[in-house]
């Protein structure tokens, strides 16, 4: 499968990005050099988000449509935030989980129990359900939850073994717990701020650790991942990766971390876009 997302040029704050058929602009801070591209090129985009003064679509291009990106299938809509319903930095996590899962499959023909914390439109869960894991999508918001079904529905992984729930971050941990449920794997990307189904806050500095310590709590005696994701602004990979070890303190594995990155062809400049930290077995 071939995929349709490509970063074609940034600079200037900027980024132009393919996704299909479309050709969005979108703000990129990270952006500090010049384009590459003369500016006739990026005129020929479909549309455009702008932060300068109110936050809006200045140009604004077809309603919905589909893109491919680590071989699933996207449906995408802009959003007033001036999201789309992907981010297409996560394909290299996707990718390493998608072999992670499938290795420890093969390897112990067991089931491979995956829970996927603020799972937005579904990319993780659909990579890992697609690799042959069962699958539990957790999101505060009902409207982001349906949205990813329907992705499940595009992919035709709409009978896989997924369990579609909208609830709070921290109240569902705690129910597991209490339930005995464990998981080899877990996923989070958990915003700088969010509502919880039932208008809790979510505040990152404040609430990632006990976050990540009921993650720890849920992990079966023979973790595969936890996968950590962000976009919170002054937080570091370095950063990342100490909390993790503290987290997974005593626990046999090793902790990477880095930056998250979109990507063109060879000659456009690869542009960070959030970091990552992930422990994993082995």
């Amino acid at each position: 499968m071939t995929d349709t997302y490509s970063l074609i040029d940034s600079g200037n704050g900027k980024k132009i990005e393919k996704f299909g058929s479309c050709l969005i602009v979108r703000p990129a801070a990270q952006a500090i050099w010049q384009p590459q591209l003369p500016e006739k090129e990026w005129r020929k985009a479909d549309a455009e988000f702008s932060r300068e003064g109110k936050c809006r679509w200045v140009k604004k291009g077809g309603d919905r449509w589909e893109i491919e990106l680590a071989g699933i299938r996207f449906l995408l809509s802009a959003t007033d935030f001036g999201h789309l319903g992907l981010f297409p930095e996560q394909k290299d996590l996707w990718l390493w989980m998608r072999s992670a899962i499938k290795n420890r499959i093969k390897e112990e023909r067991k089931e491979v129990r995956i829970l996927n914390l603020f799972a937005y439109s579904g990319g993780a869960t659909l990579v890992a359900a697609e690799a042959g894991a069962h699958v539990t999508h957790l999101d505060a918001s009902k409207g982001m939850v349906s949205w990813a079904r329907e992705n499940a529905l595009l992919n035709g992984l709409q009978d896989k073994p997924i369990r579609w729930i909208v609830d709070d971050v921290i109240k569902f941990l705690d129910r597991e717990k209490r339930r005995g449920r464990q998981y080899e794997g877990i996923i989070l990307d958990p915003p700088t701020y969010g509502r919880g189904s039932q208008g809790q806050v979510f505040k990152f500095e404040r609430d990632l650790l006990e976050v990540l310590r009921c993650c720890k709590e849920l992990l079966s005696d023979r973790p595969l991942f936890l996968l950590l994701s962000s976009h919170t602004p002054n937080i570091t990979p370095l950063g990342l990766q100490n909390i993790l070890l503290q987290t997974m303190n005593g626990c046999d594995g090793q902790v990477e971390c880095g930056e998250m990155l979109l990507k063109g062809n060879f000659a456009v400049f690869p542009l960070p876009n959030g970091i990552f930290a992930r422990w994993h077995h082995g």
